[in-house]
């Protein structure tokens, strides 16, 4: 694991896509956790998840920052370095309720 990441600075605010993770709510699927691309928005399941759709987003897309989301978490991760982070004071709020499936 490296000790550093280099995606810091392209952290955005976000709106989130959707109010859990997008393609589980349009397929009926159920998720663990929600992560949330600190990119576009993008709200996708964990890898603990069924359909891993938060990964699957990065590697579609190569946005390399999530935040755990479920509920905000204060950490972010990267894919590409494969560090985590604190990002306690920049936490992306929830517009309302998350919709429980597991």
């Amino acid at each position: 694991m490296k000790a550093s990441c280099s995606h810091l600075d392209g952290i955005r605010d976000v709106t989130p896509s959707a109010a859990g993770c997008e393609e589980c709510l349009k397929i009926g699927s159920p998720w663990v956790h929600l992560r949330i691309c600190r990119t576009c928005g993008h709200v996708g399941c964990c890898d603990d998840s069924p359909n891993r759709h938060a990964t699957k987003h990065y590697r579609h897309t190569g946005h390399p920052i999530i935040e755990g989301y479920d509920p905000p978490e204060g950490w972010g991760w990267c894919y590409v370095d494969e560090v985590s982070f604190d990002l306690s004071d920049r936490k992306t709020p929830h517009p309302g309720p998350i919709p429980r499936y597991v």
